[in-house]
This record gives structure tokens, sequence and C-alpha cells, in this order.
């Protein structure tokens, strides 16, 4: 599969040159020359007006889509915990499995970890793949690719979920390429299509609009999916299902990162996702000052502080704790916004908060739009006479 040059037709205009993205034609003998990071995506074809390139597809076989079966969720663990995340893909991949007619998996890796396979069967797994090895004691991309890629390629799963964080953000696309799917990013809807097809929905263009992705020609299916998106699956305590050993061997060479230690970072840990009372502030806190404030009534509500982009790029909140579309998205039990003007990436990362309380001056603010209640008046005047209120 590449793009072929018809030199007969080729009056050496170099416009195919000049058009390319990613700089992966050069001329020789006025001729063009197509690199080995040509992407096929076709932008050279388009531009030259004497037809003389063209794309090939030989070479790239056809899928049999029938020999894929299965919803697979990438268990994340990290030091013998599962992640909140898995369940949520759980959650999620149980309805996907049953729309198809098939079987939910989860495949686990690490090391000494065969006791979390209770906790993914009580999630709703009917299968647990297993690879318990030392070498995937700590996360490396390509221990854990090498493995889950092999599996893949024995059983051919249908679709293959992620949780969209740190691991399944290296992860995932590592194993689409090795797999030649595709892979869609940061979904915040799944759905099937009437072809069995999997309706990836994410956010595009800033949160401005929803598009929704297919991808047909191509198995497994794969995406990673946003922390605190979807509904965690309910526990069943006692649920079975079956262990399939994986059984990895890694030669010597095939993992070329060697974790010598791993420093966790000092101070506070935040983990918004887990959060059940959010209080959060944006450009309209005004400063730290604001924040200290906003610190008061979280403390007092037995909740945690976050904020918006536009407060995390002023640096009065560091960004562990932004909130939105380049942020976490969270859906704790209550979120106050207090100063945050409501834009479509912060709302894309809190609307599906249980309440939402909306603290702002500006009564005409996009952020009254999603609030449960809200509140026109300064902060500094408004928090306080909260604090009083909880005080009596």
């Amino acid at each position: 599969m590449g793009i072929i040059v018809d030199k007969e037709k080729c009056i050496g205009c170099r416009k195919c040159m000049k058009s390319c993205p990613f700089e992966s034609i050069v001329m020789e003998d006025k001729y063009p020359v197509i690199g080995s990071s040509c992407t096929n995506c076709g932008q050279c074809v388009e531009n030259c007006k004497f037809g003389a390139l063209s794309k090939s597809e030989e070479g790239s076989a056809e899928v049999d889509l029938g020999l894929y079966h299965g919803v697979w969720v990438f268990a994340e663990q990290r030091e013998g915990k599962i992640m909140p995340v898995v369940i949520e893909l759980l959650g999620e991949g149980r309805k996907l499995a049953d729309a198809l007619n098939t079987e939910l998996a989860a495949v686990l890796c690490g090391s000494q970890i065969g006791g979390l396979a209770e906790e993914l069967f009580a999630g709703g797994a009917d299968k647990v793949y297993l690879a318990d090895a030392p070498e995937l004691e700590n996360y490396t991309t390509d221990a854990y690719s090498k493995v889950i890629e092999e599996a893949v390629n024995t059983y051919k799963p249908e679709i293959v979920l992620y949780g969209a964080t740190h691991i399944g953000r290296d992860l995932g696309p590592v194993l689409a390429v090795k797999a030649n799917t595709g892979l869609t990013a940061d979904c915040t809807k799944l759905e099937i299509g009437e072809d069995r097809s999997l309706m990836m929905t994410r956010p595009a263009f800033g949160g401005n609009l929803m598009a929704t992705i297919r991808c047909p020609k191509h198995r497994p299916q794969m995406s990673t999916v946003r922390p605190g998106v979807m509904k965690k699956a309910e526990s069943i305590p006692g649920r079975k299902g079956e262990i399939i050993d994986l059984a990895p061997v890694f030669a010597e060479g095939d993992i070329r990162t060697k974790v010598l230690e791993v420093v966790k970072a000092v101070g506070e840990t935040v983990s918004l996702t887990d959060a059940d009372i959010i209080v959060a502030g944006g450009k309209g806190t005004g400063g730290p000052e604001g924040f200290k404030l906003l610190q008061k009534l979280a403390d007092k509500l037995g909740g945690t502080l976050a904020g918006s982009r536009a407060a995390v790029d002023e640096g009065w909140i560091e960004k562990a704790r932004q909130v939105g579309q380049t942020g976490t998205t969270v859906k704790p039990k209550l979120y106050i916004a207090c100063g945050i003007s409501g834009a479509i990436q912060h709302l894309a990362g809190m609307q599906d908060s249980g309440q939402i309380v909306a603290i702002n001056t500006n009564e005409a603010a996009p952020i009254f739009e999603v609030a449960d209640y809200g509140i026109v008046g300064n902060l500094f005047q408004v928090i306080p006479a909260i604090l009083e209120a909880l005080e009596a």
C-alpha cells in the first residue's frame, strides 16, 4: 500500500513535495520519490493536477471480520490495585458485549496479581486473560504490548477498550499499530451500530462538536475512554469466570527499557475522579487568595479543590486539579463552580455531575445553563455567607 508515481505524466512541478504534510517526498532526477515516512494520506494525489500520482491498495489484505469475537477491557493495575477506570470500562463493556451477544473479557498484566481476577469477575468479566511474570511488575511499553499483541493475534477480540490514563494512552496506540487497526482516543460514548461496528463518539475541535468514528474494515476496534465518563459496573461478589493463562515468555532484547527505581511525587496526590464533592474555581476567583477561600469551603464540606484551565494557566492552581476537556472528567455528587464562566471545554468535563451549583457575577454566564442551582453574586460575599450558614 503506497503512492505510485507515473513518470510519463509527471512534469516535475514539485507541488506534491510542497503539499506533503510529513515532508515524505523528495525530488530525484526531476521526479518525486516517496519516503518511508509516508502515511498514505493522499494529500499529494489531490494536489497533482496531472494525475501523475495515485494510491495503491496492493498488499492491504482484506480482514475477515467474522474471525473476531468478544469485547476486551485492559485491566490496568498499579501496585496490585485495579484502577477505578477499569470498573467503568467493565460496565460499558458489558453493555457492548450484550448488544453483540458475545463475551466480556479483561486482560490483566503484572507480577503476582492473579488474585485480582476475582474483582474483575465481580465487575462483569466472563474471562480474564492473565499475564503474570516478574518482567511485568512495572509497566513498560515493550513488555505489555508484546504480551497483549500475542493475545490479540491468538484470540482475536472484536473490541479492545483502554482507560485514557497515562498508561492507556501509551499502550493503546502502540497496540493499534501492531494490529494494523485504528484507535479513537478520549471517547465519551460507545454504541454498537447496525453492522456490528463500534460507534465511538469523542469531542473534536476543542470540544466544540462531537464526532462519531467507525472502524468498519479493520479489527479489533480500539478506543481509549476518559476516566469518570462511564457508569461503574455493579459488583457481584462471588461471581465466577474463566482464567486463561497467557504464560508470557520474554527473550533477550524484548524489553528495551529497564525500570531501576519508581520515585513517587512528593506532596499531596489528587484524585478528582473519586471525589464526591468538588469545589472548583475559575478566572473569576481573581487569584490565589480566591482559591484560599474555596479551600475553606472544600474543607468544610469534606470535598476536593479543583480549577478551570484559565486558573491553571494563571498558575493559581496545579495542573493535576484541572477539570475539563484538557484536564480531568469528573462526576461528583456535588460540583460547586465558583467564578467559572462555563466554556464548552470545561462543561464537557463536569456537566454529568449529580448536582451543580454555580456562583458567578454574570447572570448570562453559560455555566448557569447546566447548573441545578445558580447564585448571581460575588463569590467573596457568597462563600463566607455559606460558611457562616454551615457553622450555624
